[in-house]
């Protein structure tokens, strides 16, 4: 039988969460222990010293944020009769149209 423990002892050979996070800019030389870490979570820069394993304030750079999924997003649109529905490029509607009619 397995069992997974939670937030137990911490394996120090893991990269750290600041490698693959939106808030951090990573520098790195040419040796293996020249990096150095800056959090801007809060829009000013923060030297980070240690192997971040866990972060209240975590974002996957890896997944699109909120504003490139609303850039590609569709709109629901129907006519003022109601009668005809279907999806519009967010891009195609007006400035201030709104997304739905009724």
């Amino acid at each position: 039988m397995r069992v997974k423990v939670r937030d137990g002892t911490v394996n120090h050979g893991d990269t750290s969460l600041c490698s693959s996070c939106r808030h951090a800019i990573v520098t790195k030389g040419s040796r293996l222990g020249e990096e150095f870490v800056r959090c801007g979570v809060r829009w000013q820069l923060v030297a980070i010293s240690f192997r971040v394993t866990s972060c209240s304030e975590y974002l996957d750079r890896a997944l699109p944020a909120l504003e490139d999924m609303e850039e590609i997003a569709w709109s629901l649109r129907s006519t003022p009769s109601g009668k005809r529905v279907g999806f519009v490029e967010a891009r195609r509607l007006a400035e201030g149209e709104p997304e739905v009619s009724e």
